[in-house]
């Protein structure tokens, strides 16, 4: 009785929150840029006034989580976007010129796409990245002018409460506002009629996200993961690919959506490759257990998930090799902290080769034609990222145009997204559209065309109105040629 009642009052408030904000996005009118820079300033000032809280409330949420992770994966990056965006929204609000009829060109005629802000976004995020993930996208929204309703993963509590304390202090609820809350708040937030939603986090519940915003039209966005995928080239420095990938994939304890799943390595370089893994791991984190550097997985019931796929593995048969000194492959559930380990040569039955990972572990495959390693990327989903290293620009752009992902780095993982100026995003299983820069600017605005008539009405210069004579004869003959 009482789950449906709380449920009942969330979606009450949440339409309360909405409305307000609808309200004053159209009391307002055209949004100026002095506006849209004033926004963006104060959450840049946000994130650079409070730093330290920000920092101790990740690492109260993950258990354990280096304070430099935080700030260069949720603060830095954040700010990066927000001036980035500021920095060009001059020239991206202009209208942009199109051609209009050609004989309008020398008669007046004007057509140009004017991109205006849709009005009220929700937003929703995951808990892997909690700071970046909230700001990333509402770098772009702020600057197409936009206000917006944010719900942060409960898997980040405290982040997701310092959020909200935040937000409230350097905002207007009717500009921005923060509302928490569980898998209930979560649904009913979907179900909400905004103008446009984004959503981050796994595929399954993106699902639900999108059949939910279709009930009301909603516009979405949904960046959703998958098993990137890493391609080595016969003819690269295998101890420089392993370094980057390695280092790659440590990061956050492997839980990020572009964390490399699985590397194809070639057949005589596979112990280089394991070894290089070795060093490098020695070098970046002498000790994993009781190591702040290392970052925890975000709680016991993802601690026991990654744990599974290491466990079946061996069960099966495969190789396992921890990076770590002996003993600090896990810590107690509790703590819940994996040392990063290779699968070496899974079976493609095994579950670390079928769902994604999201954490600490990495398989590795061997392949002797680099064909194969392509066929093999192809008969699964698209990934939200692909990686290639090599030297060979021949076999780069075998590997680049014959396979399909959300985005690529060649010769490193994960940069492609530290890019502002690409687009970021995925395509089939792991996403619907993109936002960053110009390209979120984009997608959170509403590119209205206009075309503006000349001195001359074009129907009447054509002959095209009826009642239907030769001149219109004569003008279609003209057009309708090869």
């Amino acid at each position: 009785m009482n789950a449906p009642t709380q449920q009942h009052s969330a979606e009450i408030e949440l339409n309360r929150i909405l409305e307000a904000q609808r309200s004053a996005f159209k009391a307002e009118g055209p949004v100026a840029l002095e506006t849209r820079v004033d926004r963006i300033d104060r959450c840049i000032a946000m994130l650079v006034d409070n730093q330290e809280a920000i920092c101790a409330a990740v690492d109260k949420d993950f258990g354990s989580r280096s304070k430099h992770v935080t700030l260069m994966t949720d603060i830095m990056t954040s700010v990066g976007s927000l001036k980035f965006v500021k920095k060009n929204l001059k020239k991206w609000i202009k209208p942009e010129k199109r051609t209009p009829f050609i004989p309008m060109n020398f008669l007046g005629g004007k057509a140009y796409v004017k991109h205006q802000p849709k009005g009220v976004v929700g937003v929703m995020t995951p808990w892997n990245v909690p700071v970046n993930m909230i700001f990333s996208p509402l770098a772009d929204i702020l600057g197409a002018g936009n206000r917006a309703m944010i719900k942060p993963s409960e898997f980040t509590p405290h982040t997701a409460e310092l959020m909200k304390h935040l937000f409230a202090q350097y905002f207007e609820e009717t500009e921005i506002c923060v509302v928490t809350g569980g898998p209930e708040t979560g649904a009913a937030f979907s179900s909400l009629r905004f103008d446009h939603i984004i959503f981050t986090g796994a595929t399954t519940i993106g699902r639900l996200v999108m059949k939910a915003a279709a009930e009301n039209m909603v516009p979405v966005t949904l960046e959703l993961g998958g098993k990137s995928p890493v391609i080595i080239s016969e003819q690269v420095d295998i101890n420089k690919a392993a370094e980057s990938i390695i280092t790659g994939k440590a990061m956050n304890g492997g839980q990020l959506c572009i964390s490399p799943d699985y590397c194809f390595v070639p057949q005589g370089k596979l112990e280089a490759f394991v070894k290089q893994c070795r060093s490098v791991i020695a070098q970046q984190y002498p000790t994993v257990q009781g190591n702040a550097d290392f970052t925890a997985c975000i709680n016991t019931r993802h601690f026991d998930r990654v744990k599974s796929y290491i466990d079946e593995a061996r069960d099966k048969g495969a190789r396992i090799v921890p990076l770590c000194p002996q003993g600090e492959e896990f810590s107690s559930p509790e703590e819940h902290k994996i040392a990063l380990h290779l699968v070496i040569d899974p079976d493609d039955s095994l579950a670390c080769m079928q769902d994604e990972i999201f954490g600490a572990v990495m398989n590795i495959k061997t392949y002797s034609e680099i064909e194969d390693a392509i066929d093999f990327v192809n008969e699964r989903e698209r990934p939200l990222a692909l990686y290639y290293f090599g030297n060979d620009k021949l076999e780069q752009a075998k590997v680049l145009d014959n396979t399909i992902s959300g985005g690529v780095t060649v010769n490193n993982v994960t940069m492609h997204v530290a890019c502002d100026d690409l687009p970021f995003g995925g395509i089939g299983h792991s996403g619907i559209g993109s936002y960053r820069g110009r390209d979120g600017f984009r997608t959170f605005s509403h590119a209205r065309s206009v075309y503006q008539e000349g001195w001359v009405n074009l129907s009447k210069l054509a002959g095209t109105l009826p009642p239907f004579g030769q001149k219109v004869e004569k003008m279609l003959e003209s057009q309708i040629k090869k």
